[in-house]
C-alpha cells in the first residue's frame, strides 16, 4: 500500500471557504489575467498531469450494516471530539496532518438513531467489510485492465480535519498497473483502492466545523492514473471515460457530489500541486490553465514552489489548501482481517459505450438515442435493459427505435401535456404486444398514452386497427368531398376520420393508389 501512497490524496473536497481568507492576497498576486489567453506549449513546458476519481458505491456501508444515504434533515443527536495527528508506519507525523492539528479546532458530529451507529461515531470497531462493495471494486479493476492484489490489508491515513471521526480514513489496495484507452492513446492506471467515504462538512468555523455522519462510511472508490496526460482536454476525457466506466457497474451512486475528480499537475521547474473541488468535468482544462500560468507567473518572479494541496475555485483559480501528504500518514488497521480476493468468477459487464454500439448496429437506433437509452438504463435499480424488449416485440409493425422512442421521449412529451407523472412501464408489456401483432397502429400510441396518463389505464379494444376494407372506403370519402385538395391535407383528414386507428404508411399506400 505504502509503495503506491506518493500517488494519492485525501479524497476530502468539500472544503468550501477553509483557507480562503488567509490566501487571497497569494491568488490576486499569483494570477495575471492577461495570461490565460495564450495558448501554452505544454511538451515544452513540461506538462504531467494525472488524475484521481472518487465514486461513492450504493447498497451499505463499507463496515457496517448502515444504508448509504446521505441525509440533511435535523440531526437526532450530537457530540464534539478533538483530534491530533499521531505517527505514522514510518515513525514520523505528516507535516498535512500537523498543518490541520495547529488550528486546534473543535470537531462537532451530527448523527441518525436510525442511520448512523456506533461504528460512524467511532464507539465500537468495524464490522466486516462489506462484500459488494469487495465485489465491486474488483469488477472495476478488472475494467481497468488490472492486476490484482493477492490480499487486500486495510491501511490507517490519518486525516484529523474533523471529517474521520477517528483520526484516520480506512483505504485498501486492491488493483494496481492497468490502463484505460483514451482516443487510441493508453493511459496507464496506476491504483484502484476501496476505502471509505468522509462525513460530510456542513459548516466552518474559525473555531469549530460541524460535520454530518450520514456520508461517513459509504463506500469509495478511488482510481489513480499515473502522470501519463498530455494536455487538460486529454484529462477531461480521461475522466469521462473512466466515470463511465464506473457507471458501467450499476453499483454507484447518482447525483451532486457522488464523483468527485482530483487532478495533480507539474510543470518543469515547479512541484507537483494537487488540485480538489472540480464541481463539474468541463472545468478541468480551465482550472488546470490558469494553475498552470499561476506557477509560471511565481517562476518568473523566481519564487520557489513547495508541493501543496490547492482548491479549485468557482472564477477556475486555486487557492492553498495544505501541505502535500505523503507516507508518513499511513500505517496499519488492526481491526479489519485480511482478505483474499476471488475474483475469477467475477462476471465484467458490457460498458456503456460498447451498450450504445450495440443499439447502433444492432438494433437501427440512432446514436442520439442510443446514448440516451444506455444513459437511462444506467440510472435504473432493476438492471432493465432494452435489448430484451427489442428481441422479443421487434417485428414489421414495431421497430427497436419506436419502442425506445415510446419509453424515453413520447411518455415524457405526455407527461408534460397532460402534467401528470405515470410510469409507462407499467403499460409497455401490453402496449408492445399490440403494436408488435398489430392489433393497434402507431398512430394511437400518443393517444394510449394520454389515457393511460389520465386514467392509470387503457382499452386495447377501442384502438384497434382498422381493416384495409375500412381504410380504403375512408380515403376514398375524403378525397371525393375534397377535390383539388394536396396529398399532405388529405392525408390528415384521412387520418382524423380513422381516428388515428391506422397506420399512416399503409394509409399512404392507398392515398397513392387512389390517386394514380
Amino acid at each position: 500500500m505504502s509503495s503506491h501512497e506518493t500517488n494519492k490524496s485525501e479524497h476530502k473536497s468539500e472544503n468550501k471557504s477553509e483557507n480562503k481568507s488567509e490566501n487571497k492576497s497569494e491568488n490576486k498576486s499569483e494570477h495575471n489575467p492577461e495570461n490565460t489567453s495564450k495558448k501554452l506549449d505544454y511538451e515544452k513546458l513540461g506538462f504531467k498531469c494525472g488524475i484521481e476519481i472518487h465514486q461513492q458505491l450504493s447498497g451499505k456501508k463499507l463496515f457496517c450494516d448502515c444504508p448509504c444515504m446521505i441525509r440533511k434533515d435535523a440531526p437526532d443527536f450530537t457530540f464534539v471530539r478533538r483530534l491530533r495527528a499521531s505517527a505514522g508506519e514510518t515513525g514520523k507525523v505528516d507535516k498535512a496532518a500537523l498543518h490541520e492539528q495547529q488550528k486546534s479546532k473543535l470537531f462537532e458530529y451530527q448523527g441518525y438513531n436510525d442511520t448512523t451507529c456506533l461504528v460512524e461515531m467511532d464507539e465500537e470497531p468495524p464490522h466486516s467489510v462489506n462484500p459488494e462493495a469487495i465485489e465491486t471494486a474488483l469488477v472495476m479493476a478488472k475494467l481497468l485492465n488490472m492486476k490484482i492484489v493477492d490480499s487486500i490489508q486495510f491501511m490507517r491515513k490519518t486525516v484529523i480535519d474533523g471529517s474521520n471521526t477517528s483520526g484516520f480514513q480506512r483505504t485498501a489496495l486492491v488493483g494496481y498497473d492497468g490502463f484505460v484507452e483514451v482516443d487510441e492513446r493508453k493511459i496507464k492506471v496506476d491504483t484502484l483502492c476501496l476505502e471509505e467515504e468522509a462525513a460530510q462538512v456542513i459548516e466552518r468555523k474559525n473555531d469549530k466545523d460541524i460535520y454530518n455522519l450520514s456520508r461517513l462510511g459509504i463506500p469509495l472508490l478511488e482510481i489513480a492514473t499515473a502522470p501519463d496526460i498530455k494536455n487538460p482536454d486529454e484529462c477531461k476525457e480521461v475522466a469521462a471515460h473512466i466515470g463511465m466506466l464506473l457507471r458501467s457497474t450499476n453499483k454507484c451512486l447518482r447525483g451532486i457530489g457522488t464523483i468527485r475528480q482530483d487532478v495533480n499537475i507539474s510543470i518543469k521547474g515547479a512541484a507537483r500541486t494537487e488540485i480538489k473541488g472540480f464541481q463539474e468535468i468541463k472545468s478541468i482544462p480551465d482550472v488546470i490553465n490558469h494553475e498552470i500560468k499561476r506557477q509560471q507567473a511565481l517562476l518568473v518572479a523566481g519564487k520557489g514552489l513547495e508541493p501543496e494541496v490547492r482548491k479549485a475555485e468557482p472564477d477556475m483559480n486555486t487557492s492553498f489548501l495544505r501541505p502535500m501528504p505523503g507516507m508518513d500518514r499511513m500505517y496499519p488497521e488492526t481491526d479489519i482481517e485480511t482478505i483474499i480476493p476471488l475474483h475469477l468468477h467475477i462476471k465484467i459487464p458490457k460498458t456503456l459505450s460498447a451498450r450504445e454500439e450495440e443499439y447502433a448496429k444492432n438494433y437501427g437506433l440512432s446514436r442520439d438515442l442510443a446514448s440516451i437509452a444506455v444513459r437511462f438504463e444506467s440510472k435504473l435499480d432493476n438492471g432493465y435493459l432494452f435489448e430484451s424488449d427489442f428481441d422479443k416485440y421487434k417485428s414489421d409493425t414495431l421497430s427497436p427505435t419506436t419502442m425506445a422512442d415510446i419509453l424515453l421521449i413520447k411518455s415524457q412529451d405526455v407527461s408534460k401535456k397532460t402534467g401528470k407523472d405515470f410510469d409507462v412501464f407499467e403499460l409497455k408489456d401490453e402496449l408492445f404486444a399490440a403494436l408488435s401483432s398489430g392489433n393497434i397502429s402507431g398512430s394511437s400510441v400518443t393517444d394510449v398514452l394520454i389515457e393511460f396518463a389520465l386514467k392509470g389505464k387503457f382499452d386495447v379494444a377501442k384502438y384497434a386497427s382498422i381493416d384495409d376494407s375500412s381504410i380504403e372506403k375512408a380515403v376514398n370519402d375524403v378525397v371525393i368531398k375534397n377535390p383539388g385538395a394536396n396529398k399532405g391535407l388529405l392525408m390528415k383528414k384521412i387520418m382524423e376520420s380513422l381516428g388515428g386507428r391506422a397506420d399512416g404508411k399503409k394509409v399512404m399506400l392507398f392515398l397513392n393508389e387512389f390517386l394514380k
